[in-house]
């Protein structure tokens, strides 16, 4: 287990240092200066992961079983991208809505799942996302482009992960005006990069 430490408090420095020096180390800890970003924490999650599957979890979830079994099984599917349990699609790629489970245009970050070998050849995420809402849908659309004029990969939802959803920190910590400001920002990165991509969408592809 990796824990990224982003300008910890005096207290959470405490806990960390004793996981730390435990032996067997429970968890590498990565030690930063300054507070990252939501994207540049995942990145430095990512840079030392060694399996063929990368599953991010929000720590809103809580496991209740075995949800790993399901996302490996989905991405042994070479046409699939990106997998997990929460699902959104859109028609303008300007607003979504969530979706039943099966193809999607982007798998919300609450549980994503992707392959490593994926990370190397289409990352990193971009580190200006530094409040997570959006970053999924970025990175779904990453993953699942391959280029205009080729068929796109696909998304997979699936149902009924083994998990209890809690409330999401960095949602409810702001007030709203300052959550909205800053999901409009991520937004405008989404649109600057995939905006004129209406190839993406599951709804253009059944049509």
């Amino acid at each position: 287990m990796v824990v990224v430490a982003d300008d910890p408090s005096p207290a959470q420095s405490e806990a960390l240092v004793a996981i730390e020096g435990s032996e067997p180390a429970a968890a590498e800890i990565v030690w930063t200066s300054a507070r990252l970003g939501t994207a540049a924490a995942i990145d430095c999650g990512l840079r030392r992961a060694i399996g063929a599957v990368v599953a991010l979890l929000d720590t809103s979830l809580e496991p209740i079983g075995d949800f790993v079994s399901p996302l490996v099984t989905a991405l042994e599917d070479p046409n699939v991208a990106v997998a997990g349990g929460w699902g959104i699609v859109s028609d303008d790629l300007r607003t979504f809505r969530d979706a039943a489970a099966g193809d999607v245009d982007a798998i919300e970050g609450y549980c994503q799942a992707f392959r490593r070998a994926d990370v190397v050849l289409r990352g990193p995420l971009d580190e200006r996302f530094r409040y997570y809402r959006n970053l999924d849908i970025w990175w779904s659309l990453v993953l699942r482009d391959e280029g205009p004029g080729a068929p796109p990969r696909r998304a997979l939802a699936i149902d009924a992960l083994p998990f209890i959803r809690h409330e999401h920190r960095g949602y409810a910590s702001l007030p709203p005006s300052e959550r909205d400001r800053l999901s409009k920002r991520n937004f405008y990165r989404i649109l600057d990069r995939f905006g004129s991509r209406r190839d993406l969408l599951v709804s253009e592809r059944s049509s």
